[in-house]
């Protein structure tokens, strides 16, 4: 499942964001590349453990703590710290698959990437390419996004970042570990999570709205890794 989820981040926060990261030391992004991932990777990233890059990424995992959407799409057990990369002067990504598991820096903690995530801060108008194509069961799908929107989809599929021939773009990019490891279950739980809540809108009180939640949550029992 790919999904687009607007205004993650307000238009103030993500002008902060981009205040802070032109203040920030940038570094080759191959620093976190998996081995054939480096030699695709052609950008520049913050350091995950700079000060700049640890702040603005509590800031998006307190947003998405705030955003119902990406709640009921990814059923999140464990958010990947965010990183920040940079893509400008013909950079790209070729074709890469995401690394299945990530060691978040300076702790014994992994994660196993579920969903990756990308959350645009530069507006689409202010560079040109850069354009997170993604390859799933439906086909193949290109976005770039409003700043403050942001793209999840299974970290199995292929993608790529085409080149950014003027401008700059500047993202955020992270991992989820869901409590559904199973991307056909975790699609789902979401298709029913929407139907429960659009069916309490249409008629509120029904009694199917019950029914419904109950085989939701005995769903989640059955499926769900904690």
């Amino acid at each position: 499942m790919m999904l687009q989820i607007a205004d993650v981040l307000s238009p103030a926060q993500t002008q902060t964001c981009l205040a802070e990261l032109a203040g920030a030391d940038w570094v080759d992004g191959r620093v976190t590349a998996g081995f054939q991932s480096a030699e695709v990777k052609h950008n520049a990233q913050v350091p995950e453990d700079h000060p700049v890059a640890r702040a603005l990424g509590d800031m998006i995992v307190t947003a998405l703590e705030r955003t119902p959407l990406f709640i009921s799409a990814a059923l999140p057990l464990r958010v990947f710290p965010p990183l920040f990369n940079r893509y400008a002067g013909g950079q790209s990504f070729g074709t890469h698959v995401d690394n299945a598991i990530r060691q978040v820096r300076g702790t014994p903690h992994r994660i196993r990437t579920d969903l990756s995530a990308t959350l645009f801060l530069t507006p689409p108008e202010q560079y040109e390419g850069g354009v997170l194509t993604v390859e799933d069961q439906f086909g193949v799908q290109g976005v770039k996004l409003p700043a403050g929107h942001m793209v999840l989809y299974p970290a199995s599929s292929l993608h790529h970042v085409t080149p950014v021939t003027h401008g700059a773009r500047i993202a955020a990019f992270f991992w989820i570990q869901s409590m559904i490891r199973d991307d056909a279950h975790r699609a789902l739980l979401f298709d029913l999570d929407n139907a429960i809540q659009g069916l309490g809108r249409d008629i509120p009180g029904h009694a199917s709205t019950v029914q419904l939640t109950g085989i939701y949550h005995n769903l989640l029992r059955q499926w769900a890794e904690l």
